[in-house]
């Protein structure tokens, strides 16, 4: 009889930590590694917001809080929905998480039983469908094409809807392809949504991390149905620089709030005490370290994109993010040609041989169910950026 559970049996190891790994050696032995695979803000913590974090630590805030949440920080989301995306909550409807991630298995865990269906519009967040099927649901893919700018059509989903459907996994601005929905565009999804009665887990994690004109919509304003119908996440991590302080939120209609709030008062409890404290400084503090943040990534999508420009010659080709701070490179056209005799079959061997040959990090395509790309993260400096670009353009003019 097996010891491990069928549940996490079903999960699968993520690919990425051998890439990982690999490069940590390279690096470990003297390589000059440049790295494209990193997933968080290279700026550190605003000032303001690590004080907070002091300040709660000198005046005893180490104690056990509310598992869901402090009533100050839950009233602080409360506002920030209600200026940001025009959302009226009670803080009764909000729960603090351990990060965005775990926001996400609270939500899946709370709603999914064994057998639904859950919608995952591909290329996608690799937890995603591992969460899914932890949860005993079923991941359906929708697959959203390059000449659509990485985005899924209503009329996809709606083919994807079956008896068995649950919910739909949603992310704008996305997590890998920096696709950024229009208002128009989720309004046609929300209709399909609506009318088929399916729950919709939003993830709005990148939400203040989008350029050149475009604006973020969430999916929960397009009615008071599917404010009812509609989970949304979202965090400091990426909007505040504050990976490390694991702490994400979300919201939903108050049956399904009042549910995660009893899982989470067995499984984790509180989110640590003095990071609440930090949070509350973020989302009420000021704005401006953040907004030089997201000018500093803006500066480098531009250079970025003009450098990819300049090697489609080259056979590589990107479809433009508008938000986050990835690029998905399209490199499909150099599959069954060889690199120094290794045959180039997918994404993974291209990352390898990148990393091998040209000691470049980035993470491959397959991991977030779309083997014609490799991710770059525009998350490191200029310099670095730079460089790692004219090593790729170096790299692919030697494939044969």
């Amino acid at each position: 009889m097996s010891k491990i559970s069928q549940r996490v049996s079903t999960i699968s190891p993520s690919m990425t930590l051998a890439m990982s790994a690999k490069a940590a050696e390279l690096k470990a032995a003297g390589e000059n590694v440049i790295n494209f695979g990193v997933g968080e803000p290279d700026f550190n913590t605003p000032a303001h917001i690590v004080q907070a974090a002091k300040d709660a630590l000198d005046k005893g805030y180490t104690k056990y809080v509310a598992a869901a949440g402090l009533p100050a920080l839950k009233k602080a989301v409360c506002k920030k929905f209600k200026e940001d995306n025009g959302l009226d909550y009670d803080p009764s409807q909000i729960i603090i998480t351990n990060g965005g991630k775990h926001a996400i298995f609270n939500a899946m865990f709370a709603t999914i039983d064994p057998g639904d269906e859950v919608i995952i519009p591909a290329p996608y967040w690799l937890t995603y469908p591992e969460v899914v099927k932890c949860c005993g649901g079923v991941p359906v893919y929708v697959y959203a094409s390059r000449d659509a700018g990485f985005k899924v059509r209503a009329a996809q989903i709606e083919g994807a809807i079956t008896p068995k459907t649950k919910m739909l996994v949603f992310n704008s601005p996305n997590n890998p392809t920096g696709a950024v929905y229009t208002e128009d565009e989720i309004r046609a999804i929300a209709e399909v949504c609506e009318r088929h009665n399916v729950l919709v887990l939003s993830d709005e994690m990148y939400e203040k991390l989008i350029y050149g004109g475009e604006k973020h919509f969430s999916i929960a304003a397009v009615s008071p149905r599917m404010k009812e119908l509609t989970i949304t996440v979202n965090g400091v991590s990426k909007s505040y620089a504050m990976t490390g302080w694991r702490l994400g939120y979300l919201a939903a209609e108050k049956a399904i709030a009042k549910a995660i709030s009893s899982f989470q008062s067995h499984s984790t409890s509180n989110v640590n005490t003095m990071t609440q404290y930090a949070a509350i400084a973020a989302l009420d503090g000021p704005t401006e370290p953040m907004a030089q943040m997201v000018e500093a990534f803006g500066a480098r999508r531009n250079r970025m994109i003009e450098l990819l420009d300049g090697m489609k010659s080259l056979g590589l080709d990107y479809v433009k993010p508008d938000g986050a701070f990835y690029v998905m490179l399209l490199c499909d056209k150099f599959y069954g040609k060889r690199h120094e005799g290794r045959r180039i079959a997918g994404s993974m061997d291209m990352a390898e041989l990148l990393l091998t040959h040209a000691k470049v990090a980035l993470t491959p395509g397959i991991c977030f169910g779309d083997d014609d790309c490799v991710r770059l993260s525009y998350a490191l400096s200029m310099e670095d950026m730079e460089e790692g670009l004219r090593r790729i353009s170096d790299f692919v003019k030697n494939i044969k």
